[in-house]
């Protein structure tokens, strides 16, 4: 019987009609999301969220302050999403901490808030809780954030304040050329702020007035930030924070000064620190007077030895009060003068397990007096 080629036509037909869906989806799939007409033209009360682009404009060139101000305040309870681009003003931008009025600003990657112009001092780009001051964690909209995207100082003003509030949430910024990258303001909570920074990136403005992280309201979490370019790292004036995986980093510039340089500068109190690492800068850890901080597993390292007049790894206002476990500390070979410890003896702190190498110490060193070995 002689056979027909029906099947292989059929068989041709399906492999064509599936090559078809097959790119169709894929099509679908890698294609840009865009939102349908009917979507754009919905209200933010009606889409749930408000992007920005569609009230002010994000070409690097034009002030945007009053818009951007004007947008937060007509859009209470409501997430504001920025897409890409340069958004520039010329003053501090606030969100309110009460939970009625209270918004999330959301940046994309390459969105940029930037300021310009002749900058009020000591005034941060976004000032999160600037005005209607609230204290609360039981009203919904109290835990209002920022996210992603570059905050930039322009090496005249802050980059983010946390003035008022409670749970209030930085997550995935980077800011740059800032005189104090992050400023965490007295809390309401009876000076508590419990605010939540993670995954934070800082450059500050390459000055000795430069810090990276400045907390003065207490009981805070900082996980995950890399700071460079500042004079001071990281300047604890309060307590009861919790700091994991904190990296500053100390940048030789004309406007810097290596000897007044500092990691961690913390002030009173009981603080707790788990692999904070110091790098390069002149005092590791700077701990006040009676100051209980508890670190696990910190260290300080020094990258270059020529040009530094001394590498201390933890110096005390009086004698240590810490506890300090598996601290270590590698200075350099270049560096003539070198302390693991420096402060007074008979405090009630103790150096459990230090790493400290074969270098001889200063004179004035005071280790030996806290050090605890198996």
């Amino acid at each position: 019987m002689k056979q027909t080629t029906r099947p292989k036509f059929r068989f041709a037909r399906t492999q064509a009609t599936l090559a078809a869906a097959l790119t169709l989806a894929a099509m679908l799939l890698t294609a840009p999301m865009q939102p349908s007409a009917q979507a754009k033209g919905k209200k933010p009360e009606d889409r749930g969220y408000v992007i920005v682009t569609d009230y002010v404009k994000a070409d690097g060139k034009t002030d945007v302050a009053d818009a951007l101000q004007d947008l937060i305040d007509r859009n209470p309870n409501r997430t504001l999403f920025f897409p890409d681009g340069t958004y520039c003003v010329s003053r501090p931008i606030l969100t309110p901490a009460d939970p009625k009025k209270s918004v999330s600003l959301v940046l994309a990657n390459f969105a940029c808030i930037q300021a310009i112009g002749e900058w009020p001092a000591h005034e941060a780009v976004i000032r999160l809780g600037g005005k209607d001051p609230f204290n609360t964690i039981y009203v919904p909209g109290s835990n209002y954030s920022l996210s992603g995207g570059i905050i930039d100082g322009s090496n005249m003003a802050d980059g983010v304040s946390i003035d008022s509030g409670r749970e209030t949430r930085v997550s995935g910024v980077s800011i740059k050329r800032a005189v104090v990258g992050l400023h965490v303001k007295h809390g309401a909570n009876s000076g508590s702020s419990d605010a939540d920074i993670m995954d934070v990136n800082i450059t500050g403005c390459g000055t000795e007035q430069s810090v990276g992280l400045l907390v003065e309201g207490f009981d805070n979490t900082f996980t995950n930030m890399r700071i460079a370019d500042v004079n001071t790292g990281v300047w604890l004036k309060s307590a009861g924070n919790s700091l994991r995986n904190i990296h500053p980093l100390y940048i030789y510039r004309d406007t810097q000064k290596y000897e007044t340089s500092c990691g961690f500068r913390i002030d009173f109190g009981s603080n707790w620190l788990y692999y904070c690492y110091s790098d390069q800068m002149g005092t590791g850890f700077h701990l006040g007077k009676g100051a209980r901080v508890h670190m696990t597993d910190c260290y300080c390292y020094w990258y270059r030895g020529a040009g530094c007049p001394f590498q201390t790894a933890i110096e005390c206002e009086g004698p240590f009060a810490g506890i300090a476990t598996g601290f270590q500390a590698d200075f350099h070979k270049d560096c003539g003068t070198v302390t693991l410890l420096k402060g007074e003896p008979g405090g009630s702190g103790r150096l459990l397990y230090p790493i400290r190498g074969k270098r001889k110490l200063a004179t004035g060193d005071v280790s030996r007096e806290y050090i605890r070995e198996p």
